[in-house]
């Protein structure tokens, strides 16, 4: 137990936050670990409500946090996909818990 006198060192919560917090980053990471490897016009189908703009700026944080990885194929029509990196399937049992919160307080 800990009383107003005692340091909390929050420094790894902000850190683990600065990852996945949002509205977003959370739900592109879910489906990505249910589907593996996603296509931009996947994600933005299984996420309702996301807009283009936003999709695209998460897409770039959680690739530029090495959360994600994007994979270009230079072909025509072009072709990019996006997949969990193994620093992003390390978050998932965090998400697995979330989840399993959910399906206990879903009628709440």
């Amino acid at each position: 137990m800990t009383n107003e006198h005692d340091e909390v060192y929050s420094a790894p919560f902000e850190y683990t936050l600065s990852m996945i917090g949002g509205k977003w980053k959370m739900s592109i990471m879910f489906w990505l670990s249910k589907r593996n490897i996603m296509r931009y016009g996947e994600l933005k189908h299984s996420i309702n409500n996301i807009t283009h703009k936003m999709l695209s700026n998460q897409l770039k944080e959680l690739e530029g946090n090495h959360i994600i990885i994007r994979k270009e194929y230079h072909q025509i029509p072009p072709k990019v996909e996006y997949s969990l990196s193994p620093k992003g399937q390390s978050l998932m049992p965090i998400l697995e818990e979330m989840c399993k919160w959910g399906h206990l307080h879903i009628e709440d």
